[in-house]
């Protein structure tokens, strides 16, 4: 027989109660308990949905946040610790009430403090906002609701370790490093936007070799990180990663119309910006790429160039210009650095060294005071080199790539500086005008690494046109004069001199300049108004190697290791030949490539090399030795290039002579049916002598000429 529950049974006594009550209605039934009765019966079961809504101790608390890692400080300090704290949580909203519990015998706070805020919003804002904010080295707040503290006490007590998961290992995002033959690979893109076809290639020999072709991969264009671990597309709900030997999507970040993008040195942190997103005010994001977590999001108020955020070479800080100010961001929590902006009335430009934590920045003349540029440490603020400089219209900061130099172009206006000046402002209001009439334009070279950072200076009266330094190396090129026919001066820089000159090629026709990534080799290009003329040229004795042009050449992108260039035509300049070429370094021309609707050419970066100064030394030194075994392997590899050629060319004559033969057959066994419909006439056997056919003869008129002879 089944158990009876404790309800049950309270309803069998009630109906013996009213069982034993007379029925005619003279006296009430009684519904009282019996004295041996005891109630089993609890709460929850006979008024489960009524005690759900019981009001619960926490509630009128979802206001309160209590934040732990607060100052310990004496009653005396203890008005300033408020005015701090609650300056920093009062930005997330409005504080209505506040407790600091202090120690009974010495009056010293606790560490942690209580706040209500006016509405339960600005609660959740203070803990998601102001969670792990620095107060100072010793000091960063904890804050969680009060109403988080019901769930910790609802812990079992019993722990139970989780279950080992499986190991899955991730994808080798570095395998690209490991081809035998050490190609490069690289990236077109094609198409319209929302249309596009994206394709990876190795630059194997003698033929590229395609690696990945996808259609549609991203709407618009594509980017490789830094290190070319990364493969950015962009998408209309934000950005995605790949990498891996089979392009697998490695990470996304959700923000909607992003256009522009930007890798922090080391692939640490991403920053992306929408710049025409109407839908929020915060359209710039920092992200961490491992962890797919947003670190900060800025305000960008009006029109800004990009990158807007610049960073150190170690990811450790990322900079901005705001009015008058330079702000200093330390990673990984994204906090301006010391809690205050670097004081810079009127900065213009400012540059990261890449390879030290160095700030260079230019200020612009104020009145009396004279225009200068400084360098900085961070994050110790301290100026370590300050060059005055005077009649200054603009300035522009070049890093030599081993931070070894800095130069500043500094465009210096005449004596007559009012009028000057008035005229500059006005050309370059909405365009950048290069040069004005009574201009004169310096080269300031610092020292480095010297003992308190010398200046060099080079003065030119011509106008400039562009500036590169040598990747590798300690020489820079200048494009200057008239166009279009200007001329390109070399000089070396060397420790103690002055930057030696040491070469002028005269009267040609480029305006811009491309150094190799190993140095030594730079192509000259005129590109856009120049129609693509190409001058390859090597700067151990100044010999130009080739002189040609890719009419109406776009973009010039040299391969990591310096041995290739390819020049391109890009849709997004101009409509015609549109494609892609690659030269070897020295000029000679190996693929014309012509695409429609061509968009995009890009080397995937590589990382820097892991051998030491040393090692490299001693490679350069033994280079014949190991070029002799390069080459064997280039006659190899084109000998088996050769033999697979022959074998397809024997394939595809096997096939020929296999369809001639059944053609032939064909040919036999219909015989039979052609004498037949031929009336028994062997047309196959027929030749020139052949008379049994009958003849036609066609007569037509040609052509009919008077003549007048005469007699005499």
């Amino acid at each position: 027989m089944a158990k009876k529950s404790s309800a049950d049974k309270a309803a069998s006594a009630a109906d013996e109660n009213v069982e034993k009550q007379p029925q005619n209605g003279e006296e009430e039934p009684n519904f009282s308990d019996p004295e041996d009765f005891v109630d089993d019966v609890d709460e929850e079961e006979l008024l489960g949905d009524i005690l759900a809504t019981k009001p619960s101790e926490t509630d009128g608390y979802e206001t309160v946040i209590v934040v732990d890692g607060v100052p310990k400080v004496e009653p005396k300090r203890l008005e300033k610790l408020q005015s701090v704290v609650e300056k920093i949580l009062g930005k997330h909203g409005t504080i209505v009430n506040k407790h600091y519990p202090q120690d009974p015998e010495t009056k010293e706070t606790l560490g942690y403090a209580f706040f209500e805020f006016s509405s339960p919003q600005g609660a959740l804002t203070a803990v998601e906002k102001g969670n792990n904010y620095k107060l100072d080295k010793q000091h960063t707040f904890k804050i969680n609701l009060v109403t988080d503290y019901k769930k910790f006490e609802t812990i079992s007590e019993n722990w139970e370790p989780p279950s080992p998961q499986p190991f899955k290992a991730s994808a080798d995002l570095h395998s690209y490093l490991l081809d035998p033959d050490a190609y490069d690979q690289f990236c077109i893109v094609t198409g319209i936007p929302g249309n596009t076809l994206v394709q990876v290639w190795q630059n194997s020999q003698p033929e590229p070799v395609i690696v990945e072709d996808r259609p549609r991969w991203t709407d618009t264009y594509i980017k490789w990180s830094p290190l070319g671990t990364y493969l950015a597309t962009f998408h209309k709900l934000g950005v995605a990663l790949w990498g891996g030997p089979k392009f697998e999507q490695q990470h996304k970040f959700v923000q909607r119309n992003v256009e522009c993008i930007d890798f922090s040195p080391l692939e640490r942190y991403l920053v992306t910006y929408s710049p025409r997103d109407d839908s929020t005010d915060k359209k710039l994001t920092m992200w961490d790429i491992l962890t797919g977590q947003k670190k900060r999001s800025f305000e960008v108020k009006g029109p800004s160039i990009w990158p807007i955020f610049k960073w150190s070479h170690d990811d450790k800080y990322v900079a901005c210009m705001v009015e008058n100010a330079l702000c200093v961001y330390e990673t990984p929590s994204f906090g301006l650095l010391d809690k205050k902006s670097i004081n810079t009335p009127g900065i213009r430009d400012f540059s990261w060294s890449p390879t030290d934590n160095i700030i260079a920045f230019w200020l612009p003349e104020d009145k009396d005071v004279p225009a200068r540029v400084t360098l900085m440490e961070i994050p110790s603020r301290n100026e370590i080199r300050k060059n005055n400089l005077f009649n200054v219209a603009d300035c522009k900061i070049f890093w030599q790539k081993s931070g070894d130099y800095l130069c500043v172009k500094v465009d210096r206006f005449s004596k007559k500086k009012e009028k000057t000046e008035q005229k500059y402002t006005e050309s370059c209001k909405f365009q950048n005008i290069q040069h004005f009439a009574g201009m004169s334009y310096n080269f300031e070279i610092f020292h480095m690494r010297e003992k308190l950072i010398p200046v060099d200076s080079i003065e030119m009266k011509e106008p400039i046109h562009a500036f590169a330094w040598e990747p590798v190396g300690s020489k820079f090129a200048i494009i200057h004069g008239e166009v279009p026919t200007v001329n390109v001066s070399f000089y070396g820089v060397r420790v103690g001199n002055q930057p030696a000159f040491l070469k002028k090629l005269e009267k040609r026709a480029c305006n811009h300049l491309f150094w190799s990534p190993s140095g030594q080799f730079i192509v000259m290009a005129g590109l856009t108004t120049m129609s693509g003329a190409l001058e390859f040229v090597d700067t151990n004795d100044f010999t130009s190697m080739n002189l040609t042009d890719h009419y109406q050449t776009s973009d010039v992108e040299w391969d990591p290791t310096g041995r290739y260039v390819v020049t391109s035509v890009s849709s997004w300049k101009t409509s015609v030949d549109n494609g892609y070429w690659l030269w070897t370094f020295q000029g000679r021309i190996l693929k014309r490539i012509n695409l429609n609707q061509f968009n995009q050419f890009n080397w995937r970066p590589r990382p820097p090399s892991l051998l030491t100064p040393e090692q490299i030394k001693d490679i350069k030194k033994n280079l014949k030795k190991y070029s002799s075994q390069f080459e064997s392997k280039d006659r190899l590899r084109l000998t088996r290039a050769s033999k697979e050629l022959i074998e397809k060319r024997h394939q595809l004559m096997k096939e020929f002579e296999t369809y001639r033969a059944a053609r032939i057959e064909q040919f036999t066994k219909q015989k039979k049916r052609r004498l037949e419909l031929r009336k028994n006439i062997d047309t196959d056997e027929l030749d020139s002598d052949t008379k049994n056919m009958d003849e036609e003869v066609v007569e037509f008129f040609v052509k009919e000429e008077t003549f007048i002879v005469d007699d005499k």
